[in-house]
């Protein structure tokens, strides 16, 4: 399951980079929010056309479908660099030091090598879907009310690149953790126990204060 974490910054390279690809993984789960909030809309504006008026929203499972890359997909990286994914810390979290540094190493390593293979596929499909003679640049669209399906494809192998990024600075920092030795290494998600936990959010209060 999914533990709270921490990101710890620096005035090193790795910490820098860190920094500068956070803005971008913000913008894109924002994206990934406004997403899930729009079908809110439009599942209340489709019910309220069938309850009252008979005729419920045309082609809204199509907007569903072209939607749900950019709900499930375009936080992934967010969440990554959060650590606040889906994960099993009964292991991890007894494992200290330079093992729990090889263990993560070798697990975003795994990660990568998956994403990269998601990354040539995704591409793939949709370099089969995109095609700048057709009209509205598609060769495929949605069965109800014809909505070009590339957009939704595009989405799957930009958001992996950002996360392939992501997966890179993360074997950076949980390697350099391993081979230095470090307690508290920069850039990765480190898993906060319940008093550091509430250590922060005390402080977080005090500064809205």
């Amino acid at each position: 399951m999914a533990g709270s974490s921490a990101v710890l910054e620096d005035s090193s390279l790795l910490s820098r980079l860190d920094r500068m690809l956070l803005p971008l993984e913000r913008f894109m789960a924002l994206i990934s929010g406004l997403a899930v909030f729009s079908l809110m809309f439009l599942a209340a504006y489709s019910v309220t056309g069938r309850k009252f008026f008979a005729s419920p929203m045309m082609g809204y499972v199509d907007y569903i479908e072209a939607a749900m890359p950019i709900i499930a997909i375009m936080g992934v990286s967010y969440v990554q660099r959060d650590g606040s994914h889906i994960r099993m810390d009964m292991l991890v979290g007894a494992l200290k030091g330079r093992f729990l540094w090889f263990f993560e190493l070798v697990s975003v390593m795994l990660i990568l090598l998956l994403i990269v293979a998601l990354i040539w596929g995704g591409w793939a499909h949709f370099d089969r879907s995109f095609d700048m003679t057709k009209p509205l640049w598609s060769r495929d669209s949605s069965i109800d009310v014809g909505i070009p399906i590339w957009p939704s494809k595009l989405v799957v192998p930009l958001a992996f690149g950002v996360l392939c990024a992501r997966l890179l600075l993360q074997i950076w920092g949980y390697g350099r953790a391993f081979v230095l030795g470090l307690e508290n290494p920069v850039a990765v998600p480190l898993t906060l126990t319940v008093a550091e936990q509430a250590m922060l959010e005390a402080e977080a209060l005090e500064g809205s204060d």
